[in-house]
């Protein structure tokens, strides 16, 4: 016999207050099929944000599932204590894809573990716990990547077992910089790069930034700056961490990885990611040359991380987007689909920015006018958007004013032209 109680009362009786739900009526999704979801009343919905970046390729892939459910069938667990060939199958691949020499990967459940894990190879090969983060930053909900996080909104203590300096650079359109040329923005960028050098004391260990900031509000720098940044870097000695867990697998469309935009300096010391490679399943993981991530001199496992039946996933997911040129997808039906939304926003008062590359959009809300992030209309259009038949994202540092775009990379032509149709009288209906 089913409970009486509705979901959501009895969701707030027993979950955190803190853990975020969107819609003044919450939904509880209940299938998906392609680029679509349904919830529990029937309803159905054009996904445009896929589990917070995470459905990579498609709801109810058949051949994740069929993967998922021959592995099943066979093991689904054993631990990092004993071979395991879907765990060597995918890390041989993503190695590979990597671009890190000589490359050594190892596997966790999410995207937070795999940036701890980073952070701690980093500290340990470095023998320093001072960490260069970019403003306006996002890394995890561990307590060492909430104390490397640049925005406020998803830091919930000052306390910290790190030292971090905060540096300008990964926000284009906002701050101090934002009125220069992008030769010039990177330059002062750099330039303040040195200048908070100068205040650590001895060697920092990393600079950790993502190439396109995710619950930042899919913000991002001119193309080439890391690459500048590093070449700050490699005189001090200091590793470079490219979080890839929202930008890789193809999602921008130009490249693979994030990283591939700032490569004139060569890859990073050390890769995270996560989401996308298990299209739902639990996945994530820390790329590293094989010098830094041998650097622990200490015994460890993981009992979770690369588990047999998220590996079949893995790898059937992986091959997929690969065989199906998904990044190149990305490109074209993304290109279109930013085209698009830039010209509803030339006739959309509210929205100040519309941002991003492939298919990692971001359309930024402010008071008609000014610079002055509106929240409150975010959430109407993200209310209005989901009574319309498409689900939205929200981030952005000033406040939670950007609507977040990143459906599965399977997008079509028609379903990206569905989606700005109903954001488009969304934004209208707030007028």
């Amino acid at each position: 016999m089913s409970n009486p109680i509705p979901l959501h009362s009895r969701h707030r009786s027993v979950l955190p207050e803190w853990l975020t739900l969107y819609y003044d009526r919450p939904i509880e999704l209940t299938h998906g099929e392609g680029r679509h979801v349904w919830d529990a009343d029937g309803n159905r919905y054009l996904d445009f944000f896929g589990g917070i970046l995470t459905t990579m390729t498609a709801h109810a892939l058949p051949e994740v599932t069929k993967a998922v459910s021959e592995q099943a069938g066979r093991i689904i667990h054993s631990s990092t204590l004993y071979l395991n060939r879907p765990m060597i199958e995918l890390a041989e691949r993503i190695a590979a894809l990597s671009g890190i020499p000589d490359a050594r990967v190892f596997f966790t459940t999410s995207g937070t573990e795999a940036n701890d894990t980073a952070l701690l190879l980093a500290t340990a090969y470095r023998r320093s716990n001072q960490i260069l983060a970019m403003r306006n930053s996002y890394h995890g909900r561990s307590f060492s990547t909430v104390s490397i996080t640049g925005n406020r909104g998803w830091s919930p203590t000052s306390l910290s077992p790190l030292q971090t300096y905060y540096v300008h650079g990964a926000v284009r359109t906002r701050g101090p910089f934002a009125h220069l040329s992008d030769a010039d923005f990177t330059a002062a960028a750099v330039a303040d790069l040195e200048d908070v050098l100068g205040q650590a004391r001895g060697g920092v260990a990393a600079l950790i930034a993502e190439p396109v900031q995710g619950v930042g509000g899919f913000t991002s720098p001119p193309d080439g700056l890391y690459g500048a940044f590093r070449e700050v870097l490699n005189r001090h000695g200091i590793l470079w961490i490219s979080d890839e867990v929202q930008t890789g697998w193809g999602r921008t469309g130009d490249h693979f990885w994030g990283w591939q935009a700032h490569a004139q300096s060569g890859p990073p010391d050390i890769l995270t990611f996560a989401k996308g490679i298990g299209n739902g399943m639990s996945i994530g993981g820390v790329v590293a040359r094989a010098e830094v991530m041998n650097c622990l001199d200490s015994n460890s496992i993981s009992t979770f991380g690369g588990s047999p039946v998220t590996m079949a996933a893995g790898n059937a997911n992986l091959a997929y987007l690969l065989e199906h040129d998904l990044q190149g997808n990305a490109r074209r039906v993304g290109g279109l689909l930013l085209e698009r939304l830039r010209a509803i926003a030339a006739h959309a008062p509210a929205v100040r920015e519309v941002r991003g590359r492939g298919l990692m959009a971001g359309l930024e809300l402010t008071e008609p006018g000014t610079d002055r992030a509106d929240p409150d209309a975010a959430a109407a259009v993200l209310e209005a958007a989901r009574a319309g038949g498409l689900l939205l994202g929200k981030g952005g540092g000033y406040n939670t004013s950007v609507l977040r775009i990143a459906p599965p990379l399977s997008l079509t032509v028609a379903e990206a032209e569905e989606g700005a149709d109903i954001l488009e009288q969304a934004l209208r209906s707030i007028e």
